[in-house]
C-alpha cells in the first residue's frame, strides 16, 4: 500500500531546510485529525519521512500539511515546507 516515499523539510527566512520533526508529520497523519479520508494512506516513518500510497496527490498534501503545520503554530508566516517524493533507497 505505501509504495512512495516522502521528504518532508521546513524552511525558515533565513537557513537551509530541516527535516519536519516526526511528530509534526504524526500529528497530521492521524485521521481523527484531518478530517481527510484521502490522506488515510500516509504513514510517518520518521523525521522528515513519510510513505505513501499512490492515490495521494502531492499537491494536495503539501497545502493540507502547511496549513496544518500554521494551524499548530509549527510554521511561521514566512516559513515554506518543501514536500519531495524519493527513491526508496534515498
Amino acid at each position: 500500500m505505501f509504495v512512495r516515499t516522502l521528504r518532508i523539510e521546513y524552511a525558515r527566512e533565513s537557513g537551509p531546510p530541516e527535516p519536519c520533526p516526526l511528530a509534526w508529520i504524526d500529528n497530521f497523519a492521524m485521521r481523527n485529525f484531518t478530517n481527510s479520508a484521502i490522506f488515510d494512506d500516509t504513514l510517518p516513518i520518521g523525521d522528515g519521512r513519510m510513505e505513501i500510497g499512490l492515490r495521494v496527490p502531492l499537491d494536495a498534501l503539501e497545502q493540507a500539511m502547511t496549513e496544518w503545520f500554521r494551524k499548530k503554530g509549527y510554521l511561521r508566516e514566512d516559513d515554506h515546507l518543501v514536500v519531495q517524493e524519493i527513491s526508496k533507497e534515498s
